[in-house]
C-alpha cells in the first residue's frame, strides 16, 4: 500500500512542479482576473495554490493510471476465506480463489 501510494504521489509531485513553473513562466499570476479583479493578490499565493492544484490534477490522472492497470483477477477475487463465505457462494467450496 505505501509503495503504491509513493508511485502516485512522487510522480504527480515531480509533474506537478514542472507543470506549475511552465504555466507562471508563460503567465503572471497577478494578471488573472475574474469579474474585473485580481483572483490573488500576491505571487507567493499563486504558486503555491497552482501548484497544488496542478499536483491534485496529476494525483487524480496518476490514480486512475493505477486503477486501470489491475488486472481481472485482483478485481474479481473474494476477499474472504473459504469458510467465511455466505451460504450458496459458487467460491466457498474452492479455496485457491482466497487472498
Amino acid at each position: 500500500m505505501l509503495q503504491r501510494t509513493i508511485t502516485i504521489l512522487w510522480p504527480s509531485f515531480l509533474v506537478a512542479g514542472v507543470a506549475d513553473v511552465i504555466f507562471t513562466t508563460l503567465f503572471d499570476p497577478l494578471e488573472l482576473m475574474y469579474r474585473g479583479e485580481a483572483l490573488i493578490e500576491h505571487r507567493v499565493a499563486a504558486y503555491t495554490i497552482g501548484f497544488f492544484v496542478f499536483w491534485l490534477i496529476c494525483i487524480s490522472s496518476s490514480m486512475l493510471t493505477c486503477y486501470f492497470q489491475r488486472s481481472a483477477d485482483e478485481i474479481n477475487r473474494c476477499p474472504l476465506p473459504a469458510p467465511k463465505r455466505p451460504e450458496g457462494c459458487p467460491k466457498r467450496e474452492d479455496e485457491s480463489d482466497c487472498c
